[in-house]
């Protein structure tokens, strides 16, 4: 049974070149350090390959969370409900919905420069998403 989170009250945006994700700012709070963001991911998609520069929690509102190595092999399925929290660092990979697509809140704690990593798939790095960026972006999303 695939259950569906009421969206009405959360306003969407992309980032220009990579598809299949939405945000949603929710808080960029300077003197913690974090950024609570909403994402939404397409169904049955993965996203671009990226890296985590911060520590990180995730909880499922809805759908199931997929990741997938850098050879796009799947390695995890996070189903609603559930929450993980991981450090900074680790292996790059991608996040794409299941059957439906997937809404989760992420939480980045003790950011101090960069939060996201975006590479191509011969792993060199192409665009970066900091703690300065997101602060940008959610003024721009106030406004």
């Amino acid at each position: 049974m695939l259950t569906k989170f009421d969206q009405t009250n959360v306003r969407w945006y992309t980032l220009e070149g990579i598809p299949d994700v939405w945000y949603n700012i929710l808080e960029v709070d300077e003197k913690s350090r974090t950024v609570d963001i909403l994402f939404k991911f397409s169904a049955n998609a993965k996203i671009v390959l990226h890296r985590h520069w911060a520590d990180y929690r995730t909880f499922i509102i809805q759908g199931e969370l997929r990741l997938y190595n850098a050879a796009g092999e799947l390695i995890e399925i996070r189903g609603i409900g559930s929450y993980v929290a991981k450090a900074a660092g680790g292996e790059p990979h991608r996040e794409g919905g299941g059957d439906q697509d997937v809404i989760a809140l992420f939480t980045n704690r003790h950011v101090e420069g960069l939060i996201y990593e975006i590479l191509d798939d011969e792993m060199k790095t192409i665009a970066t998403l900091g703690f300065d960026d997101f602060k940008a972006l959610f003024e721009m999303q106030r406004h």
